[in-house]
C-alpha cells in the first residue's frame, strides 16, 4: 500500500532517496535479544522456569536470531533454568548465555548447554578501579584466556565490551582486537549507561569496524547493546546498523535496568520500513509477543508505547478520524495489520461527525445532520461532564497496588533473613 501511494505521487518517502542511505548499511541483520538475561533484571520482575521456556519458543518462532537465554554463574537454580531451555528445540535461534572473564563462568555456560557464549568485561578506569580492582594488563590476559579456554570446548565464543561508551578509544580497540584475535568471532559494544548520541554511536562503531579490520585482516561481525537512559536506545541502535552493525541487541517492549534497553519492536519496525533492511522478523507476531511478555513481567506496557502500546493505532481527534476514514495511511505510518494490530476509533471529547456518521451508517440507522450533531455534542458533554476526581483516585489506586506488586524484597524481610541466618540484630538505624 505504501509503495502504491509512493509511485502514484501522494506521498513522498525522503527514506528510499540513495542520497539518505548510509554506504555502510546492511542488507540483513540478526536480532541478538535479551529479553530473558537484561530484562528480567527490570527491578522487581522475576520469571518463572515455565514462563522463560514460553518465552524463548515465542522469540524462536518470531525470528530472534540469538536469545540469551539467563545467566547461570548467577546461581545453581538459574543455571538448571537455562540447562532446561536449551533442551527444548529451536528452529532457528542459536542459544546463548554470558561468562565474566572467568573460567568458572565458562563452565557454568557450559554446564548449562548453551552453544554461544558471550564473554564480557568492562576495560575504564572507573571499572578498573572500583568493581574490578585489576590492571588493564590483567583484563587483558584474563579476557584472552577465558576466550581461550571456551572456545576449546567446540561453541561459539563472543566479546561483550561493557561500558564501551565511556571508554577511551584507544582502548575499546586494543581490547577488542585481543579478544578476535583471542577467538571471539563477534564484537559487541554496550552503551551501559545509555549515554551516546547517535552521532557519537555513529563515531564509534565506524572507528572499531575500520580499525579492526586492519589489525585482525578480517571482517568482524558487529553487535550493539544500547540502554535507554535518555531515550536514545531506538535512535543509536538504528545509527550503529547503520555504521555495519548486523547484531543488534534488543529486549522486547525494551525492559531492562533502570530506563531499560532498545525495544525490540521499535528496532526491528525501524529497519524493515524506515531502512529496508532485513530482520528475519515475522512482524505480524509482535504485538502477541509484546502482550506474552507483559503478562509474565507483570508489568503493563505504556498506552503510548510505539508499535505494541495500546494508542499506537487509536484515533480519537476529528480530523484524524476522518482522515482514517478516507484513507487508512492518512494518520497511520503503516497498516497496523503488519504488526498484528487494528485501527480503533474512540468516542470522546475530539470526536468529530465524521465517525458517528460512520457508526450510524454501519447500524443502519438514517440521522439528519441536526441529530448527529445533537449525538456530537452529547459525546463530548458526557466526557467533559466525567468526574475527573473519580479518575484520579482509579489512578492513585492502579499506582498503589503496581508499587505493591513490585516492592520486591521488603527491608523487614531482609532483615528477618539476616537475623536467621546470622544470630544477630540489626542497629536500630539499619532498620
Amino acid at each position: 500500500m505504501l509503495e502504491k501511494l509512493e509511485a502514484n505521487g501522494l506521498i513522498a518517502n525522503y527514506n528510499r532517496l540513495a542520497k539518505s542511505k548510509p554506504r555502510t548499511l546492511p542488507e540483513k541483520v540478526f536480532i541478538w535479544d535479551e529479553t530473558l538475561r537484561e530484562g528480567e533484571q527490570t527491578p522487581a520482575v522475576f520469571l518463572t522456569t515455565a514462563e522463560k521456556i514460553n518465552l524463548a519458543k515465542v522469540l524462536d518462532e518470531v525470528g530472534v536470531s540469538v536469545i540469551v537465554a539467563g545467566y547461570p554463574a548467577i546461581s545453581e537454580e538459574e543455571r538448571k533454568t537455562v540447562r532446561r531451555i536449551t533442551n527444548q528445540d529451536f528452529t532457528q535461534a542459536s542459544l546463548a548465555a554470558p561468562a565474566r572473564i572467568t573460567r568458572s563462568d565458562v563452565d557454568a555456560c557450559l554446564g548449562a548447554g548453551v552453544r554461544e557464549i558471550p564473554v564480557f568485561t568492562a576495560f575504564n578506569d572507573l571499572h578498573l578501579k572500583y568493581r574490578l580492582k585489576m590492571s588493564r594488563e590483567q583484563v587483558l590476559e584474563k579476557t584472552v584466556d577465558t576466550i581461550e579456554y571456551a572456545k576449546k570446548h567446540g561453541v561459539i565464543v563472543d566479546f561483550v565490551l561493557e561500558d564501551a561508551s565511556r571508554t577511551p578509544i584507544e582502548d575499546v580497540i586494543k581490547i577488542c582486537a585481543t579478544a578476535v584475535k583471542a577467538g571471539a568471532e563477534k564484537v559487541a559494544l554496550a552503551d551501559t549507561v545509555g549515554f551516546l548520541r547517535p552521532l557519537s554511536m555513529k563515531f564509534l562503531v565506524a572507528t572499531v569496524r575500520d580499525e579492526l579490520a586492519r589489525l585482525t585482516k578480517k571482517k568482524v561481525p558487529l553487535s550493539v547493546h544500547c540502554h535507554n537512559d535518555f531515550g536514545l536506545a531506538t535512535a543509536n541502535t538504528l545509527a550503529a546498523v547503520e555504521e555495519g552493525v548486523t547484531f543488534p541487541q534488543t529486549c522486547v517492549a525494551g525492559f531492562g535496568e533502570r530506563a531499560g534497553n532498545a525495544p525490540l519492536e521499535e528496532v526491528v519496525m525501524a529497519l524493515e520500513m524506515l531502512y529496508g533492511v532485513k530482520t528475519g522478523i515475522k512482524t505480524e507476531k509482535l504485538f502477541e509477543l509484546a502482550r506474552t511478555t507483559e503478562k509474565y513481567f507483570g508489568i503493563p506496557i505504556p498506552v503510548h508505547k510505539p508499535i505494541v502500546g495500546d494508542n499506537a493505532f487509536s484515533h480519537e481527534s476529528g480530523i484524524h478520524v476522518h482522515g482514517m476514514l478516507v484513507h487508512p495511511l492518512s494518520y497511520e505510518p503503516i497498516p497496523p495489520i503488519l504488526v498484528g494490530r487494528e485501527t480503533k476509533f474512540h468516542l470522546g471529547k475530539q470526536t468529530g461527525k465524521h465517525l458517528v456518521e460512520e457508526r450510524l451508517k454501519s447500524a443502519g440507522i438514517n440521522a439528519t445532520p441536526e441529530q448527529i450533531r445533537e449525538i456530537v455534542n452529547e459525546i463530548k458533554q458526557m466526557q467533559e461532564n466525567r468526574d475527573k476526581g473519580e479518575v484520579q483516585l482509579i489512578l492513585h489506586q492502579i499506582k498503589s497496588y503496581m508499587r505493591e506488586m513490585r516492592k520486591g524484597i521488603t527491608d523487614q524481610d531482609f532483615w528477618n533473613i539476616v537475623r536467621k541466618v546470622t544470630g544477630q540484630k540489626p542497629r536500630l538505624d539499619q532498620r
